[in-house]
């Protein structure tokens, strides 16, 4: 019994999908580092409740999303999202009831977190809570849908850059002061989590096309996703230069420089390749997660 229930658990972290965590680690770990650098405020309790509640909303969205995809047929057998990674509903891993229960419950944990973070720190917090769970949300759920009106890149662009890096900034310092040196150090790293979902997009253009699904790609077609996923790789690194520039930054954020080979290397291959590879999103969150240790080791030196 004992090994059926371990067997039960480690299906539900791999459904998941704890390697996408990385990004919100890094999104969180940022704010809390300028809380320290910019105000010198910290806290180690709410650090690590901010972290455990940005990560419990991330796993709830991550299965409410494939709930809805494959309530509403975008993910069925063969679908791309299917091939690379075990989907709870359409490999039969849970039910959909089962799916559901323990979002709920997911999502319950991380409420009662940020209602204990906004007894500390206020009002602010609350609404920083309550923007990303309405996002997470409606992400797949109606009546707003973002995933299907191709917004899906610009709501992970603010969720996981100024909202969750400006919200951890918040809950350690207690105040707005210093929160633009946040905002800034944010938007890089709320493009690359964007790119990780454009590469996504690219990898599954033909199969969006086929079954109607509105994302980006198919609004701009291959050539011009491609070109958007240029542009956004390099306004990646144009803002940590600026920042250091005519920014708030030191030049130890030209350290993030160090991952740009790693970057070109990705944008010419997914560029050349008449086909994306299925694992395109994975790498693009691997050069994206070296971009973000990066900049957080140049926030820390």
């Amino acid at each position: 019994m004992s090994a059926i229930s371990n067997s039960k658990y480690r299906l539900w972290f791999v459904s998941v999908r704890p390697w996408s965590f990385v990004m919100t680690a890094v999104s969180v770990a940022v704010g809390c580092v300028l809380a320290v650098t910019s105000a010198r405020r910290f806290s180690f309790g709410l650090a690590a409740l901010t972290l455990l509640g940005a990560l419990l909303v991330h796993a709830a969205t991550n299965l409410i999303n494939d709930y809805f995809d494959t309530k509403n047929g975008v993910d069925k057998p063969g679908a791309p999202g299917t091939l690379y990674r075990p989907h709870p509903l359409v490999h039969k891993l849970f039910s959909a009831s089962e799916v559901l229960a323990v979002t709920l419950v997911l999502y319950a944990v991380a409420a009662a977190i940020g209602g204990y973070l906004t007894m500390v720190r206020g009002w602010p917090v609350a609404a920083i809570a309550a923007a990303g769970a309405l996002i997470s949300l409606g992400y797949t759920a109606g009546p707003v849908e973002f995933k299907y009106h191709g917004l899906g890149e610009i709501v992970v662009f603010l969720v996981w850059g100024p909202l969750m890096t400006v919200g951890a900034y918040y809950t350690q310092v207690g105040s707005w002061l210093g929160a633009g040196t946040v905002v800034w150090a944010s938007v890089p790293l709320g493009i690359w989590v964007a790119l990780v979902l454009l590469a996504n997009n690219l990898k599954d253009l033909d199969y969006d096309s086929d079954t109607g699904i509105v994302t980006s790609a198919t609004r701009l077609g291959r050539e011009g996703a491609h070109q958007l996923f240029l542009g956004l790789v390099a306004m990646a690194y144009l803002v940590a230069v600026l920042g250091v520039l005519v920014g708030p930054f030191s030049a130890w954020m030209l350290l993030v420089l160090l991952s740009l080979p790693l970057a070109v290397q990705l944008a010419v291959k997914f560029w050349t390749l008449r086909e994306i590879p299925p694992d395109a999103d994975p790498q693009t969150a691997r050069v994206s997660t070296v971009f973000g240790l990066l900049l957080l080791a140049a926030l820390i030196i």
